[in-house]
């Protein structure tokens, strides 16, 4: 009798603390950081195809009942946002323009508010910016409200705000922070800025 009361406590303890794991690690997934799968080459060279990011959520999550928006968002960060084209695809890209910011294209170089943005931190210094249906050579296009202008490392390879305009701030998941995956390429994502 004795050893089936320590069976069924080991047992009760075991369960006890599977549940305790399974609610922190939900908690932990569901507010405040889920990992998100790069997929395409539209933010190569810095991020890979089949890379695993750390995405933080803290004021971006959409609850149903509530959008939480804590976050501020800074040219430089990386985001991973819901795709304007397709709901059902989430997009990662790097945030050029924030609200109030004037951006423009000429010469194959971004311009916010009337000067050059120095992207030598993430980019070859040779690397060409080109027009799209949204953003063409010499328009300016004033970010508003709540949204932001995003465009891909991968200038050539990359569908982003030059085609579709700016993203709202709605639609935006979270801040990327960590690349966990592969172990050879894992470390902190920093703002260049």
């Amino acid at each position: 009798m004795n050893i089936l009361r320590k069976i069924y406590y080991f047992l009760l303890d075991t369960v006890q603390t599977f549940l305790i794991a399974a609610a922190v690690f939900l908690v932990i997934y569901i507010v405040l950081f889920r990992p998100f799968e790069v997929k395409g080459e539209s933010m190569y060279p810095n991020f890979h195809d089949n890379e695993y990011v750390l995405t933080n959520l803290i004021g971006f999550e959409d609850l149903g009942f509530y959008h939480a928006q804590f976050g501020s968002l800074k040219t430089g960060d990386v985001i991973v946002f819901k795709a304007p084209t397709d709901a059902e695809k989430d997009y990662i890209k790097r945030v050029i323009g924030v609200p109030g910011d004037t951006v423009s294209l000429r010469n194959g170089k971004i311009f916010i508010n009337g000067s050059e943005l120095n992207e030598t931190a993430y980019l070859k210094p040779d690397v060409k910016t080109y027009p799209g249906n949204f953003l063409t050579a010499d328009k300016e296009v004033i970010v508003p409200e709540n949204e932001y202008f995003v465009l891909g490392d991968n200038r050539l390879n990359s569908s982003d705000s030059r085609e579709w305009g700016f993203v709202k701030k709605t639609g935006v998941i979270g801040k990327s922070v960590f690349v966990y995956w592969p172990i050879a390429r894992m470390g902190l994502i920093k703002n260049p800025y």
